[in-house]
């Protein structure tokens, strides 16, 4: 399940911020912490643009007590790169990114003699299932073995590189001679893809969504296929982290309370991060919604650690770090501080169980089903009424819209999938079952 918010708020009674840290009271002087996050990169909400529109982080500085004025500087950034780079100049404080420029995060600040790290998770997904590989609406494009010799656009030193890479070598083709590989920044990449000058797009939570919602593109292969975790977190400056403890901590403990918000509130969340980022509630919902592709808590799980350890091959594959001591890099000991009793439910907490949702028009909630078929059933039935409706994939539990599926027919039995490979991979295990369109899908429910 995710987080319960009964158990965060508890830790937060427990540890009242004013007895946490070194910071001298009664100095009267004022300290900006410098926060550096990625609004559009939905996965780090709670570290970054639904904690910002909260506004728990200042309260929570609020009640240090300790005679000092604080004051927030929020910074938006595309990617995690820039992040990195004016952590290690000092001009960021904390930063938010996901797992691979985390990486390159922990690289560049052991070289430059600026360490940083990683202090606490924000969204994961055990399986991969934040990073798609899609291709254009009319692609003949079928499966991983028709991108031989294509063009293919990704951000390099990115986890949807990752993806890419990981995916090719398993199908057995050379992810550096096999494709024509485009290093571009996703907003590029995705009007490359429109344009035709790229035959697909390997890019990270929320782009393929987006995408796909807007009808500019369908997925070719879901991440979660890897059976791979991937995530975001959240690291921090060494120096800053030494120097002003208890502001980290305090940081912390505002993400357990945005995490909690978000656990409790998905829609009211979903509606907070579209206005804030311009994404359509709809997408932000698919990846952080009750049910979504992403999983929010803060605890530093040791399975997205040990994920973490075997990505640095591929980072050193391209060139974009040498070795990485990731058990260094890993610092849990303020996020521990910070939830207290909390942390370790936390950390033995499982991700909420797959299920199919519908978000009706001008609802404040969502409606769960049992199963796709049930799904399809009701939205057969109220078709004017309906502004998202989430299937859960088959094989891998990865969510994506209902009407961009591919829905399989076995019997009565009524499948959803990602993508077009696992959906013809599942019919050829199953006699009698076959690829069915939406249309066909939602009449065979009714």
């Amino acid at each position: 399940m995710k987080p319960r918010t009964a158990a965060v708020s508890a830790a937060l009674l427990l540890f009242p911020l004013a007895g946490c840290g070194s910071a001298q009271a009664g100095s009267g002087s004022t300290v900006t912490v410098t926060v550096g996050y990625q609004s559009k990169t939905i996965n780090t909400v709670t570290a970054g643009t639904l904690l910002r529109s909260l506004g728990y982080f200042e309260k929570q500085l609020n009640t240090l007590g300790d005679g000092r004025t604080y004051k927030v500087d929020w910074q938006d950034y595309a990617t995690g790169a820039p992040i990195t780079a004016q952590m290690t100049a000092g001009k960021i404080d904390i930063g938010s990114m996901g797992d691979f420029p985390l990486l390159i995060n922990a690289a560049r600040g052991r070289q430059l003699g600026k360490p940083t790290h990683l202090v606490s998770v924000t969204g994961y997904n055990l399986r991969g299932g934040l990073n798609t590989i899609v291709t254009a609406p009319d692609s003949k494009l079928a499966s991983l073995d028709d991108l031989k010799g294509r063009k293919v656009s990704t951000s390099v030193g990115s986890a949807a590189d990752g993806t890419l890479v990981r995916a090719l070598q398993r199908a057995g083709i050379d992810p550096d001679k096999g494709i024509e590989k485009l290093n571009q920044q996703p907003a590029v990449g995705a009007s490359a893809l429109s344009a035709g000058s790229a035959d697909a797009l390997s890019q990270f939570v929320a782009w393929p969504g987006l995408l796909a919602y807007q009808g500019k593109a369908k997925a070719l292969y879901d991440g979660a296929q890897l059976d791979l975790p991937t995530f975001h977190g959240v690291t921090a400056r060494e120096d800053f982290a030494k120097k002003r403890p208890a502001v980290l901590e305090a940081f912390l403990k505002a993400q357990a309370q945005a995490t909690a918000y978000l656990d409790e509130h998905p829609v009211a969340a979903a509606e907070s991060v579209a206005k804030a980022t311009g994404l359509p509630a709809e997408v932000v919902y698919l990846y952080n919604g009750a049910h979504g592709i992403s999983t929010f808590d803060p605890a530093v799980k040791p399975r997205l650690v040990s994920a973490l350890k075997e990505d640095v091959s591929i980072l050193k594959a391209a060139k974009l770090t040498g070795d990485v001591d990731v058990d260094s890099f890993v610092d849990d000991r303020y996020v521990k501080k910070a939830l207290g009793p909390s942390y370790a439910r936390e950390l033995a907490a499982a991700p909420a169980p797959a299920a199919s949702e519908v978000w009706p028009k001008g609802a404040a909630r969502t409606r769960s089903f049992p199963t796709p078929a049930a799904l399809l059933a009701y939205v057969a039935l109220h078709k004017d009424g309906i502004r998202a409706a989430y299937v859960p994939d088959a094989t891998t539990g990865t969510l994506w819209f209902a009407d961009k599926a591919v829905w399989v027919a076995d019997g009565t039995t009524l499948l959803p999938f990602v993508a077009p490979a696992t959906a013809q991979a599942y019919v050829d295990a199953h006699g009698g079952s076959r690829i069915v369109a939406y249309a066909d899908a939602l009449g065979r429910a009714s």
